[in-house]
């Protein structure tokens, strides 16, 4: 098998390859940013796909393959990085325009993309994102964009938050203030501020790698919810993440939120609490249906990976922990990342 991988340098990417090469499969891996050395059965293919030329080395990457992988997504990108939505958008249309010619075609959609419900969904429920979250209109944008596409048979994954030891330097990045220092996390005295009702699902990046190969092997059309268990409460994530929670009211962290974020003094602009709160809970009884269970548990998989973020552990290129002093790290007044908003 020829599998082209798109984000293949990812938190879902680096995991996917892992698996394809123990199904000795061969691997076109497409990313911006690209490896010193390739793995076994592995090319590499330096490509910015929202760039306006992407799409003729696309199509030359997915000339005889018999299967194309959609991961690439500008999650958190710097302000130096190409805007969000052309990587997003621009370049998943382009994907899929040099992907139509291929037999079979996966792409990584998300929960974030579903209209916000109280109760579990499926994937029948409307996918309208969340307001205020750039990552989750832009999700559902893609999803729309899917609904129109008459190339290969394409499958959707819309997996919940995702997680690996491997990608601990990148949420430091994402995530946690130069302020901060890693090593506080998971210490038993921290006081972690979360508000009453968040909820969260939690999935291990190689659980939904191997929701991406049982897709493969079905040829399998359509969508397909990826989730880990279990569903994990406000004081659930205050214990993995520090010690006790400390109730803080929505409101009050987005407000706080905001200036902070301006300032450059904390990376998470007030989107991603929108989104956290306001994310659907899903049900994943459909690829349950073809064989895939997830191998680890929720509340297992987290701890792990904040371990990784707490040690300064991750893997090469956009997952491993940025070198130079923390505080070189601060916007000094402007934000660090890009905005987030709506």
């Amino acid at each position: 098998m020829r599998v082209v991988v798109t984000g293949a340098s990812g938190n879902v990417g680096t995991a996917l390859r892992r698996v394809l090469a123990e199904l000795d499969a061969d691997v076109v891996c497409v990313a911006r940013r690209t490896p010193a050395a390739a793995g076994p059965r592995e090319t590499w293919l330096s490509c910015d796909i929202g760039a306006p030329a992407a799409e003729v080395a696309l199509r030359d990457a997915c000339a005889g393959a018999d299967a194309v992988v959609h991961l690439a997504w500008a999650v958190q990108p710097g302000p130096d990085d190409p805007p969000m939505r052309r990587t997003n958008l621009d370049g998943s249309a382009h994907v899929l325009a040099a992907a139509a010619g291929v037999p079979h075609v996966v792409v990584a959609s998300s929960v974030a993309a579903y209209t916000p419900a109280p109760h579990v969904v499926d994937e029948t429920w409307p996918c309208e994102g969340v307001p205020g979250s750039a990552y989750s209109l832009q999700k559902a944008r893609l999803e729309h964009l899917l609904d129109q596409y008459d190339g290969a048979p394409v499958a959707r994954i819309r997996p919940c938050a995702i997680v690996q030891p491997d990608a601990g330097g990148e949420l430091d990045r994402w995530v946690l203030s130069p302020l901060v220092p890693p090593g506080l996390l998971g210490r038993p005295w921290l006081p972690v501020p979360l508000w009453s009702g968040l909820r969260a699902q939690i999935v291990h990046a190689e659980d939904v790698a191997r929701a991406i190969v049982v897709l493969l092997r079905h040829r399998a059309e359509g969508v397909f919810n990826v989730a880990g268990e279990p569903v994990l409460r406000a004081d659930d994530l205050a214990r993995v993440f520090g010690g006790f929670r400390v109730p803080v009211p929505f409101g009050l962290l987005t407000t706080l939120a905001w200036p902070t974020w301006r300032l450059g003094l904390q990376p998470m602009h007030p989107g991603w609490l929108r989104l956290a709160d306001r994310a659907s809970i899903v049900d994943t009884t459909r690829l349950r249906a073809l064989g895939w269970e997830p191998r680890h548990d929720a509340r297992a998989a987290l701890a792990e990976f904040v371990r990784a973020v707490a040690e300064g552990r991750g893997a090469w290129g956009p997952l491993a922990p940025r070198a130079g002093a923390r505080l070189g790290r601060l916007g000094w007044g402007r934000p660090v990342h890009q905005s987030q908003g709506g």
